[in-house]
């Protein structure tokens, strides 16, 4: 190329300059043994809770900002952090550190007739482009998994979080630089502008996967713009079931822990489906326990009659994701009819049957197809963490090479690796 070619071509934006230089630290990632990313991340977990008060600080803005803003409801509590959360937040990149290194994994062996030796091995994705909204824990979650699983990763946070973020990556960054891992390789985007991040969106010869993680809007968003893969997840409408063979008493804990514990979150409950022949005994013990809670009832006919102080549904209620202290109520005459609504409305997140009926309960878990599964256990575990992945990057309802909550494994991808002594396919000696 010549100097004239030179000077006149175009400049490389800011956004990809910064995806560029995420790549190369990410080939950096890869080169790390194993130790060498344990020790990093562990550094990470140290240089959060020696910022903690800093982090506190800046979140306090954050949140001062969004109030004043009309922001409240499930999105504040997504952005509040509190000492007990930011040590929680320290504490699952330490776990992460804690767990098994999925690079390098070999998952399939066999010996070919011909005497090739065929392996399945565990490679890092490369670059991950996490896009997501005032979930400042994101920015730690999602920075632990990727470098354990050997990738570099760009984040790129909501205006609501920008304080917080920018000083969680700033503690990570510190850790990066003192165990001499290029910093980019947790790169924090800190122009927010929608066209930045469309043009992030769009770098498919640099960006290997993008995961979105918040609201359905932002969601549907980045699959209409992006031309790299995209992990989706658009909300989480999850039922619970209780069976007409279900131990009441649990069903009542499951529907108190799904509903009320933290009602913002995608694995709370949105819709209760109650068998008829348990109905009159079910339903007003649920109500007043729901009522003491502070949570409205939204009921179909048969169940208006067994729940006092609900409101009739409407048959949006059957499709939406509260994410409030707000529970649809359905009564259905059978497991069929329950699977059937379920199927129709459901979002493939989390579903959750109550029974003491070994049958009922195959039945219901071969039947659907969502992500999560719960025999007799409360949705709220259908997190990372809780089902021993460690921190959690987010959860696909989309059937790629990942499905359900999503930890360090799902960051890595299989490929190839065949060992011969000379073998050819078309060569006869």
């Amino acid at each position: 190329m010549s100097e004239a070619e030179i000077s006149t071509a175009p400049p490389v934006s800011t956004v990809r300059a910064q995806a560029l230089a995420c790549r190369d630290a990410a080939q950096a990632v890869a080169a790390l043994s194993t130790d060498a990313k344990n020790a990093l991340l562990r550094a990470m977990a140290d240089a959060l809770d020696a910022d903690a008060a800093a982090i506190l600080i800046a979140n306090a803005e954050d949140l001062r900002a969004a109030e004043a803003k009309g922001i409240a409801g499930a999105m504040l509590d997504r952005l509040k952090l509190d000492p007990q959360r930011l040590a929680g937040i320290a504490n699952a990149v330490r776990e992460v550190a804690d767990l098994p290194d999925p690079v390098g994994q070999i998952t399939r062996r066999e010996m070919r007739p011909n005497g090739l030796s065929i392996e399945r091995v565990r490679v890092p994705l490369g670059v991950v482009a996490m896009i997501y909204e005032a979930r400042p824990n994101v920015t730690a979650d999602a920075a632990a998994l990727c470098l354990k699983a050997g990738n570099g990763v760009i984040l790129r946070g909501g205006s609501e979080a920008v304080r917080s973020n920018v000083a969680i990556a700033g503690a990570l960054g510190r850790a990066l630089r003192a165990n001499e891992v290029p910093s980019a390789a947790i790169t924090l985007i800190d122009d927010l502008r929608r066209e930045t991040m469309i043009e992030l969106l769009q770098l498919n010869d640099i960006i290997d996967l993008a995961i979105p993680r918040g609201g359905e809007g932002l969601i549907r968003f980045v699959a209409e713009h992006a031309r790299v893969p995209v992990i989706k997840h658009y909300k989480g409408v999850c039922h619970l079931y209780v069976d007409a063979a279900a131990d009441l008493d649990l069903a009542l804990n499951l529907l108190l822990d799904g509903k009320v514990s933290r009602p913002g979150v995608c694995n709370a409950l949105e819709t209760l489906l109650v068998h008829a022949a348990i109905a009159d005994e079910f339903l007003p013990r649920a109500a007043g326990m729901l009522a003491e809670r502070g949570v409205q009832l939204r009921a179909d006919p048969r169940a208006f009659a067994r729940t006092p102080g609900a409101v009739p549904a409407c048959e949006d209620d059957w499709d939406a994701e509260f994410l409030d202290l707000i529970l649809a109520v359905r009564v259905v005459d059978s497991l069929d009819a329950a699977i059937a609504h379920i199927r129709r409305h459901g979002s493939d997140h989390t579903e959750v049957i109550a029974t003491r009926d070994e049958a009922a309960a195959a039945r219901f878990v071969h039947a659907l197809r969502s992500a999560v599964v719960m025999v007799n256990a409360s949705s709220r575990f259908s997190d990372g963490g809780e089902l021993g992945l460690g921190a959690e990057i987010g959860i696909s309802t989309t059937r790629l090479h990942a499905y359900g909550p999503m930890g360090a494994e799902s960051l890595t991808i299989e490929r190839f690796v065949v060992r011969g002594e000379g073998q050819t396919r078309n060569l006869r000696n």
